[in-house]
């Protein structure tokens, strides 16, 4: 079982998170931004991993440390929990439908962050959130864990359901890359022989 723990304590936020990538779906997430909560226990049953992340962080200033330090330990614990990444597909792609939104997404477990993020979001918020703390979280966790990862807007005017799209598809994309080739159980996946 493929797993991580990890805790980060800053003058901006507290964070405790557990993952599992082999897991059932099952995220127990408190961040005190609910749209992000939202969307952390869509992407956990979506992926199949189990998340428990609670977050104590600066709300009286805004949701921003929140959410990026959120992605920062996510990415953390995605490049914990996955190792050298032996045996791993490596690469995963999601075109995932929410109403009137639609939205690529596509990951290489490649050990390089970079992230290309094509949007076009006119609302200025997702419930109190506000949308351009989107990017920055996927900017973070992309950063961390170590992975080139694409996701682009194909439709949609609802930031709700482009959002949900993006979560959606990141977990299905990330359960994809990260699972186990039987085939190639004992190999990194690169021709480099390290990811």
């Amino acid at each position: 079982m493929r797993t991580a723990e990890i805790t980060r304590n800053t003058n901006e936020t507290k964070i405790n998170l557990s993952l599992c990538v082999e897991g059932s779906g099952v995220g127990e997430i408190d961040t005190g931004v609910g749209f992000l909560d939202h969307m952390l226990t869509l992407f956990a049953a979506h992926g199949r991993f189990d998340l428990k992340l609670n977050c104590k962080g600066d709300l009286q200033v805004d949701a921003h440390h929140t959410v990026e330090d959120t992605g920062i330990v996510l990415g953390q614990a995605f490049k914990t929990a996955l190792g050298e990444r032996r045996g791993i597909v490596r690469y995963g792609d999601a075109l995932l439908p929410m109403d009137e939104a639609l939205v690529q997404v596509a990951v290489d477990l490649s050990g390089r962050a970079f992230l290309s993020f094509e949007a076009d979001i006119s609302e200025p918020a997702a419930g109190t959130m506000e949308s351009s703390l989107i990017e920055e979280f996927f900017m973070a966790f992309a950063r961390e864990c170590g992975i080139t990862l694409h996701i682009r807007q194909l439709s949609g005017k609802n930031a709700h359901h482009i959002f949900e799209a993006m979560f959606k598809g990141l977990a299905r994309a990330l359960s994809k890359a990260a699972a186990v080739d039987t085939r190639y159980a004992n190999e990194i996946p690169s021709t480099k022989g390290v990811l």
